[in-house]
């Protein structure tokens, strides 16, 4: 990977002038359009040994361009609320909107090269992280964005002359620090470790342009001429690039689903309700409040059918938790914001640290239903966001948090009474729209892409839990038990049980039958049912 830049390439002082105006000239025409079209981000990765240049270059492309439209930013060890959170979290929070330039000083590949060389990451691990990296850049190409990856190449004597002349210029003397020179001990690990992970990650869609560092005017007008060409082409295709997909092939021949074949008349009486309702709010209560809950989060993720109700589930979650601990994002259709991110920006940046709670009222799997069955987005699009959707939900298992995902079933019958009641309560009204009507009569499109759904994206750590809800009470009821089961045993096992490759605690395939609400333990009498 190293070897053409090690090769002594310089531009003279000269040269350098004669061509830096029209570079700077074509660089901020291409900003222009790129900034009045709004149709792509612009992701640059700027990384590489210490020395190389990587700070001067971004300062020159600061010089060069409209800073207005360009954003930098700057990468040290996690904060405690970062480490918080899944590892990408704060790469997906930096992603620059549509129509503009963000320079990553430091980016994705910073911590595993650094875990790597510090003999905290195996080299199985390490390839682990590169197929990561290459899944989240390969969804940053499908959505749309252009991802340049530079990577600044020193030789070993050149990085130590290097860092002698910065240090002996009063003017950049602050720059070099023991612990650069440190670094320096470690160039053959660096070397190869980062050569490895380039290879592993240097892909069509986000390729890495190896740089030589030593001569200050090539690395210069190697980066701006890389930066200039590649806007260029990009704004000129009207075509975004999309992989290439497989169709459908799911058939149902004996017409049974796991929707189908769940048994809607389930219910509850009020009494049984009651009782169920205050025995399970207690105990939500409880492991809320357990002190190894502290190291953890919980997401929620509720979907279902129209008027399945979601909100009346969500609220018997509320009155166990203390409102300090909870938030809810509920989703409709993207904002303008939104629009200009890769769609499952929105969903993390609202993950929780640990010891909280984050109810979403519908989720990232419109993607996969709305955005499928009203044409929002290509097949391309929605065929590969399982894939894409599976990896978030891996990557929030890997960070300690606890995913339950629900998804609530009723009957077309049941759906059309509430749909008419809520045209005769008041303070109803306002849940019931003209699209809420114009869905029944996609209901079998939907139904199959919740089976599509349930089938690719329920998996062994973030399975689906399918709730027969034509009697609220006997869904309530459901979903709190099944929310106090995963989370005891969670929490009983600890953080991590998915590396052994197993279910998570209580995991169950997803099926048209399930039981009843288990009753209480008789130990659990009513004194203690008053507690």
């Amino acid at each position: 990977m190293f070897e053409s830049a090690e090769i002594g390439h310089k531009v003279s002082k000269a040269d350098y002038k004669k061509a830096v105006p029209g570079l700077r000239s074509a660089l901020l025409e291409a900003q222009v359009d790129l900034y009045e079209g709004r149709k792509i981000p612009v992701v640059v990765l700027i990384s590489g040994q210490d020395g190389a240049g990587k700070g001067e270059t971004i300062n020159l492309l600061y010089e060069w361009m409209d800073a207005r439209f360009l954003t930098t930013l700057a990468f040290a060890p996690p904060t405690d609320e970062e480490r918080e959170r899944p590892p990408m979290w704060r790469y997906w929070r930096a992603l620059p909107p549509k129509g503009q330039i963000g320079i990553f000083a430091g980016s994705w590949y910073s911590d595993p090269i650094r875990e790597h060389i510090e003999g905290r990451l195996s080299l199985k691990e390490l390839d682990a992280r590169a197929d990561q990296i290459n899944r989240f850049e390969a969804m940053l190409v499908n959505e749309g964005a252009l991802v340049l990856k530079f990577w600044f190449h020193l030789t070993q004597d050149a990085q130590k002359k290097r860092l002698k002349d910065l240090a002996s210029d009063p003017r950049t003397a602050w720059r070099v620090t023991p612990w650069n020179w440190d670094r320096l001990k470690t160039y053959e690990q660096l070397q190869t470790t980062a050569g490895h992970l380039l290879r592993m990650t240097n892909t069509p869609g986000a390729p890495w342009v190896v740089v030589e560092g030593s001569n200050d005017h090539y690395r210069a007008l190697t980066v701006g001429t890389v930066l200039r060409d590649a806007l260029r082409a990009r704004l000129a295709s009207t075509a975004r690039p999309t992989p290439p997909v497989a169709p459908m092939v799911r058939v149902d021949t004996d017409g049974r689903n796991v929707l189908s074949t769940m048994d809607l008349g389930l219910s509850l009486t009020d009494k049984h309700y009651a009782n169920e309702l205050a025995h399970w709010q207690g105990r939500l209560a409880e492991l809320a409040r357990d002190p190894r809950f502290k190291g953890r989060a919980l997401v929620c993720a509720f979907e279902g059918a129209d008027a399945a109700g979601k909100g009346g589930a969500i609220r018997r979650i509320y009155g166990a938790l203390d409102a300090r601990q909870y938030r809810t994002v509920p989703v409709a259709a993207p904002t303008d914001e939104e629009r200009a991110q890769p769609y499952l920006w929105r969903f993390w940046r609202h993950l929780p640290r640990h010891g909280h709670v984050t109810l979403f009222d519908r989720t990232w799997y419109g993607r996969v239903l709305v955005e499928r069955i009203e044409g929002f987005c290509t097949e391309a699009d929605w065929m590969r966001a399982y894939t894409e959707i599976n990896d978030f939900e891996h990557e929030m298992a890997e960070a300690g948090i606890i995913l339950v995902k629900f998804w609530l079933q009723i009957s077309q019958e049941e759906q059309l009474r509430r749909f008419q009641d809520r045209e005769k309560v008041a303070f109803k009204r306002f849940k019931i729209t003209d699209e809420d009507w114009r869905n029944r009569d996609k209901w079998d499109a939907y139904q199959q892409a919740v089976c599509d759904m349930v089938e690719r994206t329920s998996t062994g750590t973030a399975p689906w839990t399918l709730v027969e809800s034509n009697d609220k009470r006997y869904a309530r009821i459901k979903i709190l038990r099944t929310l106090c089961e995963r989370l005891d045993t969670e929490l009983a096992r600890g953080h991590k049980h998915w590396a052994s490759g197993e279910p998570a605690p209580g995991a169950r395939a997803p099926t048209g039958k399930s039981a009843k609400p288990a009753k209480p333990e008789k130990s659990q009498g009513k004194a203690d049912r008053k507690k």
